[in-house]
């Protein structure tokens, strides 16, 4: 049974359980603190710190894991991303006050620092740009750092750079965009083929909830002499399927599947063309 580890606090882990939930692979645990949970009864589930994830997978504790990106290159271990599961998206910036003057990484003065909590990044980044910075750890609250004199400049994560604002910062440089996603080592070879086979139809699953999620399927009755008009307004993956209703005439039942966020316009071309019993569902897994 593969072993795949998860967080065990935060949005993450919430979004986390949610896709494999999705995927009918539930988290079955035994109490509120439990270390451990079987995973649909296919897979066991470890619940770790996110931070701590890629180490996790890269030391063989774990035949996969779940966690951002961003920690995958803070933790430096070889990674395999499998699939990229597409919440939890944010850029790791750097930022100086607003008021400093530096709006540029060659405008960051020799010897200034630098408050992160992702010091690996921060370093690396700052040598490629061959800048000398002196990085300073922090374990969060990266922002507050200018206001008390700890550091001129700060590396940290942020998805809409409200906070940053909030605080008198801006944002100068982008070091790397993150989002949540499962991650294995990179020796999956010498893990032999049941185990391979296993993480194939794993990513499978959740590839097939995540395709599935902002698309509808659709179902209407139309005239049948309004057939070519129908296929430019459901394109569907391939074209619309065209079903022949029992005693139907001159009428056909039409299905596809559409983006939901042109549900509203669909339905209203549909109605224009003669549809009748239009009919939209959520749709739960789409494997092509």
């Amino acid at each position: 049974m593969l072993k795949i580890a998860l967080p065990n606090k935060g949005r993450l882990a919430d979004e986390t359980r949610e896709l494999f939930d999705d995927a009918g692979l539930e988290v079955r645990v035994r109490g509120d603190r439990a270390l451990t949970a079987s995973l649909g009864g296919e897979f066991e589930a470890l619940f770790v710190r996110a931070q701590d994830i890629p180490v996790f997978v890269a030391d063989g504790a774990a035949d996969a894991g779940v966690t951002g990106r961003d920690l995958v290159g803070e933790a430096g271990v070889p990674l395999e991303t499998l699939l990229d599961l597409g919440f939890g998206r944010c850029r790791l910036v750097v930022a100086t006050r607003e008021e400093g003057g530096v709006a540029t990484v060659a405008g960051i003065p020799a010897g200034a620092r630098v408050a992160t909590p992702f010091p690996n990044l921060a370093r690396r980044f700052f040598e490629r740009e061959r800048r000398t910075v002196e990085v300073v750890p922090m374990s969060g609250a990266a922002e507050v750092a200018p206001h008390l004199g700890i550091a001129e400049v700060v590396v940290d994560l942020t998805s809409t750079g409200s906070t940053l604002r909030v605080n008198g910062l801006r944002e100068i440089a982008t070091i790397q965009e993150s989002s949540a996603s499962l991650v294995a080592g990179n020796d999956l070879a010498a893990r032999g083929e049941g185990k391979t086979r296993a993480l194939a139809e794993l990513v499978g699953a959740l590839a097939s909830v995540l395709r599935a999620r902002g698309q509808r399927y659709v179902m209407a009755n139309v005239p049948r002499a309004a057939l070519d008009r129908i296929r430019g307004v459901l394109p569907g993956l391939n074209g619309p399927t065209v079903v022949d209703i029992l005693n139907g005439g001159d009428t056909v039942a039409v299905h596809a599947v559409v983006p939901a966020q042109a549900i509203y316009r669909t339905i209203a071309d549909l109605k224009r063309l003669g549809a009748e019993g239009v009919l939209v569902t959520r749709i739960e897994r789409l494997t092509p």
